[in-house]
Formats: C-alpha cells, structure tokens, sequence
C-alpha cells in the first residue's frame, strides 16, 4: 500500500462574484522513502495542493489517504516547510526547534536528544543558545528542517524551502536535505520553479499545467542521477538533456 494516495482532487476558490478552479482531477501514489518535486507555471496549484496535503485546506472533490486514513484535518504525519523559516526572533535556536515536540506534547529527554543531535548532524552545533538574526539565511533554513524533522513527520512537504537563498547555500542545503531525509528514509514532496533543483533531488517530477492545475506530464528520474548527490548529479551526461526537454515541456505550458 502507498504511504500517500492523492485521488482525484479538485479545488475551487469561491467568491460572491466568480468562482476559480486552481486544481483539477489531480491523482498520484507515493512509495515511502520517495522524493517528489512539482514543477509548472505561477498559479497552477502547486502550494494550494501541498496545503491540501498538509489537511489545511479541504478540497472541494477527491481526498488525501495517507496511511490508509482519509486527512480531513492537520496531522502529526505531515511536516510542512517554507521558504521563510518562521524562527521566532525572541528565541533560542534550541527553544525553536524544541516548538513542534512542545506543541505536539513529545516533550521528553530523548525526543530533545534527539532533536540537538540532529542540530548536529546538520553542522548548526554549537549555536543552541544564539539567536536567529545572529545566523545566516542558510543557517535559519537548517535549523527550521530540524525543527521540522524533530517531530519525526512520515512525510515532509517543502514549498520553495531555498528559493531565497544564494546560490551557493542552496546548492549546499541541496545536498544536505537530501542525504538527511535518505538517511532517516523520510518521503517529501517539493514545490519549486528550479528544474535542476527538481531533477537533481527527486525520484519523479510532476509538471503542471496553468490553471486549472491539471498534471501535464510526469517526469521519472533515471537512476544514474537518483544514486548521486544533488551537486553531483547537475554534472551527470544525462542532465543536461533531461533538464531541456522538462524546460521545452514547461514553456510549451505556459505560452499556451
């Protein structure tokens, strides 16, 4: 059985005066342990999806199984980050990544070893006791995963989690994101406008089509890219090539 079944979801933004279809028939099954990335053109529903996923937002038709129960609410399964890291300013590094233990009432010794060591494992230690505005945005962002990964989410949903990072860092964060959820076997889902960010972390790649979102295309890594790192697999022979065929796939979508 699939960790995530998404069938048939359609949602539609109602107003007084209109009424706006974003997603439209959207079906998928996720394997546990899988990286899946979503890629179209501005608008088409990639966020509200995740934010269906994440039992935000309920759709107006289909559902969201996860684990063979139907998601009608937020669930401790799912974790959720974003391009911002919402770290509170007044806070430790360590009050923050302690938040989501605090709030989900797994507040214990090991739950909080855990979560430190994680703090470690993601090169932040020695930085429990500063300050967010005295670390770097590649530092936040790191720290907002651990936050993130210290509730032991089955399924982690990413929106554009390094868009606002440089190139650099992203590149960095890149790999280090993806070893870590391989490393614990953790299944995500991302939402970017990166094609090499998407073909170089993910096992398969949704394109989607304007609105309504609809999905256009499905894209499956080749295994060659899969078993590398990020970085090295933007220098794989089979990049390049794969990376210009989603780019015509995507710019056909948004000019049509």
């Amino acid at each position: 059985m699939s960790l995530l079944k998404i069938e048939q979801i359609t949602h539609s933004y109602f107003t007084k005066k209109s009424v706006t279809t974003a997603l439209e028939n959207i079906s998928m099954e996720v394997e546990e342990g899988e990286f899946i990335s979503f890629l179209g053109p501005s608008g088409c529903g990639k966020t509200t999806l995740l934010s269906i996923i994440a039992g935000l937002i309920h759709p107006t038709n289909g559902k969201v199984i996860i684990d063979g129960e139907t998601i009608t609410k937020t669930v401790p399964s799912i974790g959720y980050m974003l391009q911002q890291d919402y770290l509170f300013p007044w806070k430790t590094i360590e009050e923050n990544i302690y938040l989501g233990l605090k709030t989900m009432n797994k507040w214990n010794k090991a739950e909080k070893k855990d979560a430190l060591h994680l703090l470690s494992e993601m090169g932040l230690k020695g930085v429990e006791t500063s300050y967010p505005k005295q670390l770097s945005g590649g530092m936040r962002q790191r720290a907002a995963l651990v936050r993130t990964l210290a509730t032991k989410p089955k399924i982690l949903l990413l929106d554009e989690p390094f868009s606002a990072l440089d190139y650099q860092t992203k590149l960095k964060l890149e790999n280090l994101v993806s070893s870590t959820l391989r490393d614990f076997h953790k299944t995500a889902l991302l939402v970017t406008h990166d094609i090499g960010e998407a073909i170089a972390m993910s096992d398969r790649i949704y394109l989607f089509s304007k609105k309504p979102g609809r999905i256009a295309k499905t894209f499956h890594i080749p295994k060659e890219l899969r078993d590398l790192s990020p970085f090295e697999a933007r220098q794989h022979e089979k990049y390049n090539p794969l990376f210009q065929e989603i780019w015509k796939e995507l710019d056909q979508l948004e000019t049509e």
